[in-house]
């Protein structure tokens, strides 16, 4: 196909065919042009071809976008990034910020421009974006000027971000006083369905993050599979929820999905329980996205909640526990739709809808994807036996100029790093993670990341962590610490452990449980004994 990105990092950086995935476009709505830019797709043709300019599209913070306005100020922000900021195809652009509608505006901007959206979670610090920055090779940014510190620390110390707008700034330099100076429309780069337009970064088990790889083509077949085929959203249906934007849960459930049926969504800058109620009633949303951690927080609201426009209800980021659908649905009356979808497939690929749902189980393979157990020599176990799960379909793995993709696709499968079995009906069962990630409130937490920023205190000889069981979060991160000379254990020192972890790294990555031990478990090679750590203290 025709690349249109003059800038062939990105290219240049996918991993080598023989390790790619097979992809299936099986499905009709998966059978895509040459030539596609999604935001052509998803906004420009909702406007000029769907006849949606005047519908709602975006609301929160005291703004009410219709498609055209949204479509207006993305080519604005389109026309920054090229005539001001020196953007070409194919260029990175770090994109920072809470759920905003201003955001959405950047991510479509970029889209509009032939560039290359890196979003980031807004809680990450300078170090973290730092190793964005680096992997990325990120040259551009836009930035909500509430989260600008930790960027521009973090563009301090690189090389390549030299180009930084921030948005709800002040003064003659920020985005929207640029954005002003522009008000002819933008004529979209044609780039092909192939060309990469997000880096999606995703928590790496040995600490150092993974960038994901997506083409045009692969946001717009999210939008073909698991939206029409399970979550059957309308349009008039009002989307809210808790994942950042910086997710690809979030993009999808936020913005490609409502968008791609003329519906709306109301975003929340904060979106914990109480926020999630708030807007409920303030928005009248109707489609929910959140974790089951949420879910049985809400549950205690059931009555306020039965109260509100809410119909339908969708939870993913980690595993469902049946005890969580019982209790919403008693609470509520509304069926969970439960979903595992991952960052490197991009989005949801098994599931079920509220008729289909069945207790302890995540779903079936969605259409448009295959899904098996397999065990560790790749054979197809029979019902009822755990083993690996893989995954195939128009979506799949392809990581940024990382040796780990050969550990995450083989025989052009995507292995998921998660344990299931399948009953004899095809509904897969989740079992636990095959690997070390922690999944905690929907977050992914990589147990050396939290080590590597425990190791900087001066209190701390040498530390471990791993993810134990929490019946409200589904696993807390659990340190064990070995202190030097002269330290001595105490909740105060346990408080200055969590702090210091909160402004190092991500704040979710802190350990809840800390416990101080005299040696850590390890093999006679040295290594540590990871699993061995969750029955310490």
């Amino acid at each position: 196909m025709s690349t249109a990105h003059v800038d062939r990092f990105a290219a240049e950086h996918l991993p080598p065919r023989e390790q790619w995935p097979e992809f299936l476009f099986e499905l009709p709505d998966l059978q895509f042009p040459e030539q596609l830019n999604c935001a052509s797709e998803l906004l420009d043709k909702a406007v000029d071809e769907r006849g949606w300019g005047e519908r709602l599209c975006l609301q929160g913070s005291g703004i009410r976008w219709t498609y055209r306005q949204l479509r207006e100020q993305a080519d604005r922000i389109a026309h920054v990034l090229v005539q001001d900021m020196g953007l070409v195809p194919g260029n990175r652009v770090l994109l920072r910020g809470p759920n905003h509608p201003m955001a959405v505006a950047c991510w479509f901007g970029v889209m509009k421009a032939g560039g290359i959206a890196v979003a980031t979670m807004p809680l990450l610090r300078a170090k973290e974006l730092k190793t964005m920055i680096e992997i990325a090779q990120v040259s551009h940014a836009l930035c909500d000027g509430t989260l600008a510190a930790d960027l521009l620390e973090a563009a301090a110390a690189s090389l390549q971000l030299r180009q930084i707008r921030c948005y709800r700034q002040e003064g003659e330099g920020g985005l929207e006083a640029l954005m002003a100076r522009h008000d002819a429309p933008f004529c979209n780069v044609a780039t092909a369905a192939d060309d990469t337009c997000i880096l999606a970064f995703t928590s790496g088990t040995t600490g150092i993050p993974k960038a994901t790889m997506h083409f045009h083509r692969d946001v717009m077949a999210i939008c073909a599979c698991w939206p029409p085929h399970v979550l059957k959203a309308q349009a008039d249906d009002v989307f809210m929820g808790s994942p950042p934007l910086g997710f690809t849960f979030g993009l999808g459930g936020l913005v490609l999905f409502p968008m791609s049926i003329g519906a709306s969504t109301a975003l929340l800058e904060k979106a914990a329980p109480p926020q999630l109620l708030e807007g409920l009633q303030q928005y009248g949303g109707t489609v929910l996205f959140t974790a089951p951690t949420n879910y049985r927080v809400l549950a205690q609201q059931g009555e306020a909640i039965s109260a509100t426009r809410l119909r339908k209800c969708v939870s993913a980021g980690e595993a469902l526990p049946a005890a969580t659908r019982a209790l919403w649905k008693q609470a509520t009356g509304i069926e969970l739709i439960d979903g595992i979808g991952a960052t490197e497939l991009l989005h949801i690929f098994i599931s079920a809808d509220e008729k289909a749902a069945r207790p302890g189980a995540t779903g079936k393979a969605i259409p448009g994807y295959r899904a098996e157990v397999v065990d560790e020599d790749g054979r197809v176990l029979p019902p009822g036996e755990v083993g690996k799960l893989r995954v195939k379909g128009p979506t799949g793995c392809r990581y940024l100029n990382d040796a780990r993709q050969a550990v995450y696709v083989k025989d052009g499968w995507n292995y998921t790093g998660d344990a299931y079995a399948m009953d004899a009906d095809g509904y897969f069962h989740y079992h636990a993670r095959t690997d070390d990630m922690i999944i905690s409130a929907g977050y992914n937490i990589a147990a050396p990341e939290v080590e590597e920023a425990l190791m900087t205190h001066p209190a701390v000889a040498e530390c471990g962590a791993t993810g134990v069981p929490d019946e409200e979060r589904g696993q807390i991160v659990k340190a064990c610490v070995v202190l030097r000379p002269g330290f001595a254990a105490g909740p105060e020192l346990v408080k200055a452990l969590q702090e210091h972890v909160k402004a190092t790294v991500a704040p979710y990555k802190y350990p809840r449980a800390v416990v101080f031990v005299e040696a850590l478990p390890r093999t006679q090679t040295g290594k540590l004994q990871r699993f061995r750590l969750k029955e310490l203290g």
